[in-house]
């Protein structure tokens, strides 16, 4: 049994279906099987990628998921050391790393 398509203006050919190659829920299940590994396999790739060194007042929040006033808690009692230039506050990823380890930094109250 054959079926013709119509060709579409960017297609210069007519393509043949013919019965052994209708897809079949069994086929649909198995591509998604497919599919989530490879992506798995691709985000699994991607957590290896080395963060930035020096990290935004919102990205150290967004990591950490905690309100400004929480990461100004942590800044005024010395748990989370920063780095101030031009009225910018820059977070050293390994000490936020370091301080998330250890659960508290240079003799300070734990958090």
């Amino acid at each position: 049994m054959e079926k013709k398509i119509q060709p579409t203006t960017w297609d210069n050919y007519t393509q043949k279906i013919f019965a052994n190659q209708l897809i079949t829920v069994d086929d649909l299940a198995e591509f998604k099987k497919q599919l989530l590994n490879e992506l798995l396999a691709v985000l699994k790739s991607q957590t290896g990628i080395a963060p930035k060194k020096w990290m935004k007042s919102h990205e150290v929040r967004r990591l950490l998921k905690i309100s400004p006033g929480t990461l100004q808690t942590l800044k005024a009692s010395g748990i989370i050391p920063y780095t101030k230039m031009g009225g910018v506050h820059f977070y050293d990823h390994d000490d936020i790393q370091q301080v998330l380890e250890s659960g508290k930094s240079g003799g300070k109250n734990s958090l």
